[in-house]
């Protein structure tokens, strides 16, 4: 049994997979309700909502199929998130790439198989929304095209899940700023919530991912550097002179 060559970005790929945060997670109606409707759509007792890991293949939704993971050597959707493409076997015994695989010599009996990759942000191919079924068949052109739409529908919850984890941590992060921080008297480094004294400036950027430039403002300008301060000004003047208008402060 050929295991399935690796993606081309597959360190990129298991990154972004992490983001999700949704390996071993609860049950959720939301990818039940769209695997439910994929056996209906194909006529197949077994469908999924698969994501491939590092080693494994994981079963976020799961319609007749006992496991909620297998090895990932074993997977057909390990062979599906190699390409955008819909991949359908029509039978698992006549295909070099899964005849000898125990998930078709053995529970489930997997015959007949297609998958629509879970393509998400940035291209990722996560995973599949995959129907089963343990007899040879095929499916037409429109069966594929509502696959490939329920995948869709499974990318925009998994994008919302990330969207939501992604606004939680703002909103947390914006809560702390509203908290009362404690600030050195003398040198001005903020004391963070694990007892480290670090810069105003790396404190709010590690809570918000703001970045910074650096300048001065009028009154330190004037304060620090009058010489220069007055050159500033009189080029300023001068600007506003030949065009006629007054200058600003």
């Amino acid at each position: 049994m050929p295991a399935a060559p690796l993606p081309s970005n597959e360190r990129a790929r298991l990154a972004a997979l992490r983001e999700y945060a949704i390996l071993d997670s609860e049950a959720e109606r939301r990818y039940d309700d769209i695997a439910a409707v994929a056996t209906y759509v194909c006529n197949t007792p077994m469908a999924a909502v698969s994501l491939i890991d590092e080693s494994r293949q994981w079963f976020k939704s799961r319609i007749g199929i006992d496991s909620s993971e297998t090895p990932r050597e074993e997977a057909f959707c390990a062979h599906a998130i190699l390409d955008d493409a819909l991949l359908v076997v029509d039978d698992a015994r006549e295909d070099p790439r899964f005849r000898d695989n125990p998930l078709v010599l053995r529970n489930p009996q997997v015959r007949f198989y297609a998958g629509a990759p879970l393509v998400v942000h940035g291209g990722f191919r996560l995973g599949t929304l995959c129907a089963i079924d343990t007899k040879p068949r095929s499916i037409d052109a429109g069966q594929r095209e509502a696959l490939a739409r329920l995948a869709s529908a499974v990318v925009t919850l998994l994008e919302l899940r990330r969207t939501t984890a992604q606004l939680a941590m703002a909103l947390e992060n914006v809560r702390t700023l509203g908290e009362l921080i404690p600030i050195c008297s003398s040198c001005h480094k903020v004391r963070d919530d694990q007892d480290y004294w670090s810069s105003l400036e790396r404190f709010v950027s590690s809570r918000t991912g703001s970045r910074f430039t650096h300048g001065l403002c009028p009154g330190c300008l004037t304060d620090l550097y009058p010489e220069i301060a007055e050159s500033v000004m009189a080029r300023v003047r001068a600007k506003h002179e030949q065009g006629g208008g007054e200058p600003t402060t």
